[in-house]
């Protein structure tokens, strides 16, 4: 208590409790009008003020009259947030732009080999068995363990097993060398 007196005496003390209603009522309204002429964007400003004001309540024990005024303060605080959304809407607006730019580069080259990929697995999956092909469709399609597979089909760990490890050795061989 002796150091909050002293604090008190000297002017440098934080916000009390009802100073942050008359911060509010006293600056809210030309906060908000330098926001909307900075950003030219009323829905930005309001929310701007709402996240200065939010940090006000936060943090109104460490304002310090000895640094500057209560308005000045308000408006830094106003300030960084502004030039914090500006940073991250920058940030945003290049990533976009390189995805963009990565786009309009290779959609043509790899819209043609997941063409070609898909077409050469087609045909690999036509050139096995009906046993193989639902193993491969169990095991990868539905995601099915192989005992959740033997207990399907009513056939032994090892047939089922046997039967994705020679639907895979052929998948590859063909994919790989499709013209064999």
């Amino acid at each position: 208590m002796g150091a909050r007196l002293l604090g008190a005496l000297r002017g440098d003390r934080a916000l009390g409790d009802g100073d942050f209603e008359r911060l509010y009522e006293e600056h809210a309204a030309p906060l908000v009008s330098f926001l909307v002429m900075r950003t030219g964007d009323r829905a930005l400003a309001e929310d701007l003020l709402a996240d200065t004001f939010e940090r006000v309540l936060r943090k109104g024990r460490t304002f310090d009259r000895r640094r500057g005024s209560e308005k000045t303060w308000l408006y830094a605080i106003a300030l960084n947030l502004l030039r914090d959304h500006l940073r991250r809407k920058e940030s945003e607006g290049r990533a976009t732009e390189r995805l963009r730019l990565e786009r309009a580069r290779a959609p043509s080259d790899q819209g043609v080999e997941a063409v070609e990929h898909r077409d050469a697995l087609s045909r690999a999956l036509a050139a096995l068995s009906d046993e193989e092909r639902e193993a491969v469709g169990l095991r990868y399609g539905a995601d099915l363990t192989v005992p959740e597979m033997a207990e399907l089909t009513g056939n032994s760990l090892t047939t089922m097993e046997g039967r994705v490890y020679r639907a895979l050795r052929k998948l590859r061989a063909d994919v790989e060398q499709p013209d064999s």
